[in-house]
């Protein structure tokens, strides 16, 4: 991986959020305090009235580290993590939630893994010494049987490609593209090109903790199919760039 640049951070850290007025504040805390490499934390809403930024304004305003950014690639989650990806600085990005549901003193040693030449470097609740705390019933069984199953069969690299928490090498993203549009399922899709394209993925345990206020924006139910497409996109043979990208392409063609 190329080194970073003098007065480049080491790091970009993208945050999705909408409406997460009432949560950044703990959250970015967090993180401030839990990194120590150089960094930019990046936190990306679809509105500039969004309740997110006037509490980033009136809480870190004088923090050069942290910006708001306003995602113009159109609503939801995934348009949210595609703009921060395209406009963040570091060579190593790594996107976490707004709630506070990620242990931020994970990011540093995510960021080392990529730096060493992984391309997907996954925060796993679901390897030894990970543990998910709370959270929706059906949504735990379905994130660690779609884990289990992708790396026992599939061999991806991590136990837990579902989970948002991941460190990507800025370089391999922006080689591979991102298609997701729904969703929080970027994480599962770039894993699983990372799994076809034969490039090494790395994980580390996390313990992730249920957010303790609001009300979690993650539809189960409406971003199933995407999360099942890019579940069965993982297994298979090898491919090139070029041809992932060709398959990739009649499939959105043909509207799978």
């Amino acid at each position: 991986m190329t080194p970073a640049k003098a007065g480049e951070p080491r790091v970009s850290v993208v945050i999705p959020a909408y409406m997460e007025g009432d949560t950044i504040g703990a959250c970015l805390d967090r993180i401030l305090e839990s990194v120590t490499l150089s960094h930019e934390i990046l936190i990306v809403v679809d509105d500039p009235d969004d309740s997110t930024c006037a509490a980033v304004a009136k809480g870190f305003a004088d923090v050069p580290a942290v910006h708001v950014v306003v995602n113009d690639y159109g609503r939801g989650p995934a348009n949210a993590i595609r703009y921060g990806i395209d406009h963040a600085s570091a060579q190593v990005i790594v996107v976490t939630m707004a709630d506070g549901s990620d242990d931020p003193r994970l990011i540093d040693d995510l960021t080392r893994l990529v730096e060493r030449g992984v391309v997907v470097a996954a925060a796993s609740r679901y390897s030894p010494g990970g543990q998910q705390v709370g959270g929706p019933v059906l949504k735990g069984l379905l994130s660690r049987a779609a884990g289990r199953s992708l790396q026992m069969f599939a061999r991806v690299g991590t136990r837990d490609a579902t989970n948002s928490f991941k460190a990507y090498s800025r370089e391999f993203v922006r080689e591979v593209g991102v298609d997701s549009r729904n969703g929080f399922e970027i994480g599962l899709e770039l894993t699983a090109k990372a799994r076809r394209l034969r490039r090494p993925v790395a994980e580390i345990p996390t313990i992730w903790l249920d957010r303790a206020a609001g009300v979690s924006n993650f539809k189960v139910a409406a971003w199933i199919p995407s999360y099942l497409h890019w579940y069965r996109f993982a297994f298979g043979p090898s491919l090139d760039l070029h041809s992932m990208r060709a398959k990739l392409d009649r499939n959105h063609t043909e509207g799978k």
